[in-house]
């Protein structure tokens, strides 16, 4: 029997964003080791210094435009069992997620609300960045 294919998602975040940018990713599957523990919600996470230059048409969450920034940053590291773990949560990552719900219905009601209803200011996302910085590495047996 083949095994699963293991991705390691590595993701840096504002300290403040963190614990949302965990929220949604783990939501979307990642960080969770196969075998009797059951073990969820794994990562492992370090603080260090971010630098950018945002473009001239950026908008960036932190900083000017053309200036070089510094900031704090936390890079966090988690397993993803499997191709689809690891894109839907690097979506959910880079994503949107509504601060309360859109609709009073169940959540398939979505479906057929026309698009100029839906409020979009009520949206936000896990992480604030304009483009979040990660990576995704597939993991190999040895």
């Amino acid at each position: 029997m083949a095994s699963v294919a293991r991705y390691s998602l590595i993701f840096y975040a504002p300290p403040a964003a963190v614990e949302a940018c965990k929220a949604a990713i783990f939501a979307a599957s990642a960080g969770r080791y196969p075998g009797p523990g059951n073990y969820t919600e794994c990562c492992w996470s370090a603080t260090g210094t971010g630098q950018f230059r945002p473009g001239d048409m950026a908008s960036p969450h932190l900083g000017r435009v053309g200036a070089l920034e510094h900031t704090p940053e936390v890079r966090v590291e988690t397993l993803c069992l499997g191709l689809d773990v690891a894109r839907k949560a690097v979506a959910a990552l880079k994503g949107y997620e509504f601060a309360r719900p859109v609709c009073p219905s169940r959540l398939t009601a979505l479906l057929f609300v026309p698009w100029p209803l839906i409020d979009f200011s009520l949206r936000r996302r896990a992480h604030p960045y304009e483009e979040p910085a990660y990576q995704v590495v597939k993991l190999e047996d040895l």
